[in-house]
């Protein structure tokens, strides 16, 4: 059953990823905001099995979402229920498949370890800021075992210091419940063992996006004040 579970979801995703290809292709042929990248994120969270449940108000534009990460459902999650962009690690542009639908979404690739650049790229978050849909950062810099946030790395929150005018950010906390210690992607676990074991997982989630009340980075200070002030807000989340 775990196998042909795997089969099916795979093949949901597939169909899911062809019908949202062909409508993406359609929007931008007459020039229209396509909706279907964030469409597509919050079907494949739904046919993964996760029912995603908000809290809160997301805030659709001029906003960087800071959250918690368990495993890549967080994308699709975060995708659907915000039409957020992400700030990704460089090497997933160069994967197959993932980087080339990551940049369907607007994904932000940055390369952590690039001191001689870091300028051009805190340009480049700032520019991505601008845009009219959010971006999410996970300054975990990895993923967690859902129960304790492990510690923040403030650079990535270096577009923030100082803010663009008129930017908010909002923590956000994911929680997969009961399923967290089956679906958390933590250790060496490769990443295709822990899609195969997503997909054939039975049943279906809750996956709980608690959205706090938004500050105004500017009013909190440079980059490390502002990452402290979001992890509390998720700590108390």
């Amino acid at each position: 059953m775990a196998t042909l579970r795997l089969w099916r979801r795979a093949g949901l995703l597939l169909l899911a990823l062809g019908l949202a290809l062909v409508l993406h292709g359609a929007w931008r042929l007459v020039r229209r905001p396509s909706p279907w990248p964030r469409w597509l994120l919050g079907t494949c969270a739904r046919i993964v099995g996760a029912r995603a449940r908000i809290v809160g108000t997301p805030l659709a534009r001029d906003a960087v979402i800071v959250s918690n990460h368990l495993s890549w459902i967080d994308i699709l999650l975060l995708a659907g229920a915000t039409g957020t962009a992400f700030v990704a690690k460089a090497e997933l542009r160069g994967a197959p498949l993932v980087g080339w639908l990551s940049t369907l979404n607007h994904t932000l690739f940055v390369a952590r370890d690039d001191r001689l650049n870091v300028a051009a790229q805190i340009d480049a978050m700032r520019a991505a800021i601008a845009q009219p849909w959010p971006i999410a950062i996970f300054p975990e810099g990895t993923t967690g075992n859902g129960r304790t946030l492990l510690p923040f790395k403030a650079t990535l929150l270096a577009a923030l210091d100082p803010p663009p005018p008129g930017v908010r950010v909002q923590p956000v906390r994911i929680d997969y419940g009961d399923a967290t210690g089956d679906l958390a992607w933590v250790g060496d676990e490769p990443g295709a063992a822990h899609a195969k074991r997503v997909l054939q997982r039975q049943g279906s989630f809750t996956a709980t996006l608690r959205f706090c009340a938004p500050f105004d980075p500017a009013a909190v200070g440079g980059r490390k004040a502002i990452a402290g002030e979001a992890r509390a807000r998720m700590e108390a989340a």
